[in-house]
């Protein structure tokens, strides 16, 4: 894995956990020679896992719409920040730099990022690892959705092993790093054909 895109929140959350997992993935993609993607702002999680990578010597891409960037969110110290001009596009580019994804604590904005990068996964677009950092069980009850989809029949056990989760950067980007996802996914099953 060359780069590692990560979807956060642009607010920092109420809990200090979730800033210190922050820092704490900043430092593990440092120290793993994994240079950073993200959404470019200079605001919430964010912002302090590019200042935290930034300050560890790595590198931090951005890939801002243009209309958040004209706005003063862009950060404004990234190694790179690409400016392009839609949501969709964002996360089309970020997908096209990045060897895996991470989710740290956010919300709909990192929700939508995290559960269509899992789509295009199931449908066999990509076959990049996908990491939940599940911080302080900010995750569990998305985990525990994800879940039920499984046990009611809308996610398969093979597709739902397409998302992998940790509650500590190290573990997680270990996980990333040694993924073999499986040969085909599938989402709809046999006896439904």
């Amino acid at each position: 894995m060359r780069r590692v895109c990560v979807f956060c929140g642009s607010s920092p959350g109420r809990d200090p956990r979730y800033r210190g997992a922050a820092r704490d993935l900043a430092r593990a993609l440092v120290a793993r020679g994994h240079g950073l993607v993200f959404g470019g702002g200079s605001v919430g999680l964010m912002g302090v896992l590019a200042d935290a990578v930034l300050a560890a010597g790595g590198e931090a891409t951005g890939v801002i719409p243009q209309g958040l960037a004209a706005r003063e969110v862009a950060h404004r110290s990234l190694t790179q920040i690409q400016v392009v001009p839609s949501m969709h596009a964002r996360k089309a580019r970020m997908a096209e730099l990045a060897d895996a994804f991470i989710a740290l604590p956010g919300g709909f904005g990192t929700f939508e990022e995290l559960l269509e990068i899992v789509t295009w996964a199931q449908l066999g677009i990509h076959g990049k690892p996908i990491g939940l950092l599940n911080v302080a069980g900010y995750y569990d009850p998305l985990i525990a959705l994800v879940d039920r989809a499984v046990g009611e029949g809308f996610v398969s056990p093979e597709n739902r092993s397409l998302i992998l989760v940790e509650g500590e950067a190290d573990p997680l980007l270990e996980r990333l790093s040694a993924y073999v996802g499986p040969p085909r996914p599938e989402w709809i099953t046999p006896e439904e054909a």
